[in-house]
């Protein structure tokens, strides 16, 4: 049976930096108030021009590069994301056509902040059972258009950003190790996002209504999440048979820094034990375990060997745990440039769309 390991890593976030004392200036608050409760400082805002799908073409550009492979060799791209484009097409089709994976099946999976978590799991399942051999699993987030600016309970929160891993099958031991994943649709209610979909549709009653906002129950996701972050590190380390003492690194979502520290003081680990970096992003959603994964990737933190556990929670109520043994690219003589491919992929975009002109046109005839 091959292994799931991760090969490659990227990461992008949009330039434009809000900071408290940017938000100091829209609300009633400051930023000792928002640092003493959450522990950020400052969050990117996506662009008007910037989408899910732009911020995770760059992202996943990069960590094809890590790994040296090409778009082409890819066999599934999934985008966890709590903030698609569209309700359909799948936001995973967009990047797809965009970096020029054309042998790749592309979907969304919407499982909230916990998504990265189910979609590397996803992924590292269909390839430890032999169906595929690579995927590219991304977290992008543009949660900053479903933030209502004069609600200082959630909009001091949130940040935009992309990270994306690849994943390649080897029948060297290591990569993804376990994982659990878990929910409780009985506190749904907690932490929602209500228009837009089938119950809500938009409306000029919803707009009215808040519903296009993200609305939360601070203190019930604050219990919630303290209660559930280190019992599932623990289970998830249970089912390999190992302990927090065999662990180098735990990389968990970024919602706040007093949650970690919660879960810190539950597992009797320290806190450096935990990559944390939370005061510079906010909270990505999907995309802040793979964001924090790149940053120690990229300050030499994790090394070939090292165990790390990453762990997250989020809205419906989801959360689970994840063991992977960091291994790093799969060694190749070859040289791959993912940025070139962006050229083929407009051009065969192009050409595909008159092609489908062109049967139309026929087919209006024949009819």
């Amino acid at each position: 049976m091959p292994f799931a390991h991760i090969t490659g890593w990227g990461m992008f976030v949009p330039e434009p930096v809000l900071t408290n004392h940017d938000l100091a200036k829209l609300i009633d608050t400051n930023d000792e108030w928002i640092r003493d409760h959450t522990g950020i400082g400052e969050r990117h805002i996506a662009r008007e021009n910037e989408f899910p799908s732009t911020l995770a073409v760059e992202a996943s550009l990069k960590a094809l590069a890590v790994a040296n492979l090409a778009p082409t060799e890819l066999d599934l791209i999934i985008c966890s994301t709590s903030s698609p484009e569209y309700i359909f097409p799948a936001t995973a089709c967009l990047i797809q056509d965009q970096i020029g994976a054309t042998r790749a099946g592309a979907f969304d999976l919407l499982a909230a902040c916990s998504g990265f978590i189910f979609a590397l799991n996803m992924a590292a399942q269909a390839i430890r059972s032999g169906s595929i051999k690579s995927a590219l699993v991304i977290g992008s987030e543009t949660l900053s258009r479903f933030v209502d600016w004069k609600d200082r309970n959630t909009c001091i929160l949130f940040g935009d950003g992309a990270g994306a891993f690849v994943l390649q099958a080897s029948d060297k031991p290591g990569g993804v190790l376990s994982a659990v994943m878990h929910s409780d649709g009985s506190g749904a209610d907690s932490l929602t996002l209500l228009g837009g979909g089938s119950h809500h549709p938009a409306t000029e009653l919803t707009l009215r209504e808040g519903k296009h906002f993200v609305q939360m129950d601070g203190k019930a996701v604050f219990r919630f999440a303290t209660r559930v972050m280190g019992r599932a590190v623990i289970e998830a380390l249970e089912a390999i048979g190992m302990t927090t003492s065999d662990v180098q690194w735990i990389i968990p979502h970024q919602a706040n820094f007093r949650i970690i520290e919660t879960a810190a003081k539950f597992l009797k680990m320290p806190l450096d034990k935990f990559v944390i970096n939370v005061e510079h992003y906010g909270n990505t959603s999907t995309a802040s375990i793979p964001i924090a994964t790149v940053e120690a990737a990229q300050k030499g933190q994790l090394k070939s060997g090292d165990k790390v556990v990453f762990v997250g929670f989020g809205a419906g109520l989801t959360w689970g745990a994840m063991v992977v043994e960091w291994t790093g690219p799969i060694p190749t003589k070859k040289h791959i440039n993912p940025e070139q491919y962006r050229f083929f992929a407009r051009l065969r975009r192009f050409v595909r769309r008159a092609i489908r002109y062109i049967e139309s046109f026929y087919s209006r005839k024949e009819v």
